[in-house]
C-alpha cells in the first residue's frame, strides 16, 4: 500500500496517525502511534495531507475516557489545517493545493428540525472529528467536504489552527453570554479558547477582566489586552455583565454566577464540565441572572469567526510540537505546562 509520500504523485492508502489505544490516566500514555489505513474518499470527500493540528482539552478528555471513543482506536484532533491532495466529484469546488480547516463538527443529518433551523449542533445525528471519525493526528485524514472552511494564504499553519476549534468555541460562546455593547466580560480560564475569545471582545469595545489560576496566563491576559487579571476563585474589579466558563470546573460555576450584575449571563463553553455544586437561588440565580451552556458550533459560526478575524488578526499564543510527540502535548496540557494553545506541526 502506498504511503503517498510528498512528490510521487501516489495518493497515500495508509497514514501515521496516533490513536486512543486505551482511554486511561495521560500518564498511562493511552496514545499510541501507528500506520492506520485510510478511508475510501467518497463522492463528497477531501482527502487532505495535514499541516498542523491544535490540541485541544476535548482530545485529553478522549483519551482519558472522559468521552468514550464512538470508533474503535480512534485519532483523536479537530483543528486540522492541511493541502487537500485529493476530492471527490461532489465534493464542492475543491481542488487538490487548495488550503482547507477541518473542524469539530463533521457531519449532521441537514434534515432534523434542528438542521432545519440552523441550529445544527443540536443534530441528533451530528458527528465530530477525532470522535465519531479519525481526527488530525496524523499525516492525512479524510474529512467531507461540507464541513471544511476555506482557509486565507496569508497565516501561518499553526496560527491557523487554533481558529478553528478554540476560536470557533469561544465564538460562539460569546454570542451565547449575550454581552451588551461596551459590557463587561468576565473569562474563567485561560487557555487556548479563552485567549482568542478574550481579543475578539476586546476587539468588539468590551472590558475583559480575566480569573485564571495560572500566573503565566494572567501575565499574558493583560499582554494582550486585558483590564485586569486575578486568581480564578476571586472577584472581579466591578460587577460583570456577562461571563464565559472556559476552565472544566464545576466549582467554578457559583463563583461566576455570583460575580454578575443583574440580568448578567453566564456561559459555559466546555464540553466536560466537573460536578456543580449547589447553587442558592437568591444568590446565585435571583435578578435575572442566567446560566447557559454552549454546544458544539454550527458552521455559520465557523464562517462568521473567520470572517471577524480577518478583520483584525488575532495574537495566537502558539506552543509548538512536532507530530511525533503529540502524547507529551497532551500531558503538558494535562499539567496545566501549555500557555496559549499547543499545536502539532508536521
Amino acid at each position: 500500500m502506498s504511503t503517498g509520500a510528498p512528490g510521487t504523485g501516489s495518493l497515500p492508502t495508509v497514514t501515521m496517525a496516533w490513536v486512543v489505544d486505551h482511554p486511561a490516566p495521560i500518564a498511562a500514555r493511552p496514545l499510541r502511534r501507528v500506520r492506520r489505513p485510510l478511508p475510501p474518499v467518497g463522492p463528497m470527500d477531501l482527502l487532505v495531507e495535514v499541516a498542523a493540528c491544535g490540541v485541544c482539552r476535548t482530545d485529553l478528555h478522549l483519551a482519558e475516557g472522559d468521552l468514550p471513543p464512538r470508533v474503535p482506536h480512534c485519532t483523536p484532533g479537530h483543528e486540522i489545517v492541511g493541502r487537500v491532495r485529493a476530492a471527490g466529484p461532489a465534493a464542492g469546488g475543491f481542488a487538490p493545493g487548495d488550503r482547507v480547516g477541518a473542524a469539530w463538527l463533521a457531519g449532521t443529518c441537514e434534515a432534523c428540525r434542528y438542521c432545519r433551523s440552523g441550529r445544527e449542533n443540536l443534530c441528533p445525528r451530528s458527528r465530530y472529528t477525532g470522535w465519531d471519525i479519525h481526527g488530525g493526528y496524523a499525516a492525512h485524514t479524510v474529512v467531507d467536504a461540507r464541513y471544511v472552511y476555506r482557509l486565507p494564504e496569508g497565516p501561518t499553519d499553526a496560527e491557523l489552527a487554533p481558529l478553528l476549534c478554540a476560536g470557533i468555541i469561544g465564538y460562539r460562546a460569546l454570542e451565547r453570554a449575550e454581552l451588551p455593547p461596551g459590557g463587561r466580560l468576565g473569562i474563567y480560564g485561560f487557555g487556548a479558547s479563552a485567549h482568542l475569545t478574550a481579543q475578539l471582545a476586546i476587539f468588539r469595545g468590551a472590558t475583559v477582566h480575566v480569573l485564571t489560576r495560572s500566573a503565566a496566563a494572567r501575565q499574558l491576559a493583560l499582554e494582550l489586552g486585558a483590564a485586569s487579571a486575578r486568581g480564578a476563585y476571586d472577584a472581579p474589579s466591578e460587577p460583570l455583565d456577562a461571563a464565559i466558563l472556559f476552565a472544566p470546573v464545576g466549582d467554578l460555576v457559583p463563583v461566576a454566577l455570583a460575580a454578575l450584575d443583574r440580568g448578567g449571563t453566564l456561559s459555559v463553553a466546555g464540553i466536560h464540565l466537573t460536578d456543580i455544586p449547589s447553587l442558592s437561588y437568591a444568590q446565585h440565580l435571583f435578578q435575572e441572572r442566567n446560566l447557559r451552556s454552549v454546544t458544539s458550533n454550527t458552521r455559520a459560526d465557523g464562517r462568521g469567526y473567520l470572517a471577524e478575524v480577518s478583520r483584525f488578526r488575532p495574537v495566537v499564543q502558539v506552543c509548538p510540537y512536532p507530530m511525533e510527540e503529540a502524547d507529551h502535548a497532551l500531558a503538558d496540557l494535562a499539567a496545566d505546562r501549555v500557555t496559549g494553545v499547543a499545536v502539532l506541526t508536521v
